[in-house]
């Protein structure tokens, strides 16, 4: 395990911010269109984080005009350009899926006093 870690080590980013589930996340991702490329910024409640190392990765969920929309992405993919934490959420669960049942303010997520 330690030859794959050696490996690993390379594509790992230095500076990621320590979030968690229930935190209220703004992802900055890199979004390439042919030769154009731009930033895309996903704004949105982390409801789990999973793996370690190169392979880590977190879901964001939002909801648009009514309808949950979750995406996953890579923690150390190079196309995530900034991870910005708005609030801290206060959860007492690993993985947050019971928010996709729930609906309006049944869904929302105390906020960390610190």
């Amino acid at each position: 395990m330690d030859i794959l870690q050696e490996i690993e080590k390379d594509g790992l980013k230095a500076k990621i911010p320590d979030f968690s589930p229930g935190d209220l996340v703004r992802v900055y991702s890199k979004i390439i269109e042919g030769e154009k490329s731009r930033i895309q910024r996903y704004q949105g409640t982390v409801i789990q984080r999973r793996g370690s190392g190169i392979r880590a990765t977190f879901t964001v969920r939002k909801v648009t005009e009514g309808i949950g929309v979750e995406r996953i992405f890579p923690l150390h993919s190079p196309l995530i350009t900034k991870i910005e934490i708005l609030k801290r959420g206060k959860v007492r669960r690993a993985k947050l899926y019971y928010i996709r049942k729930r609906v309006g303010k049944a869904a929302r997520i105390e906020e960390k006093r610190e």
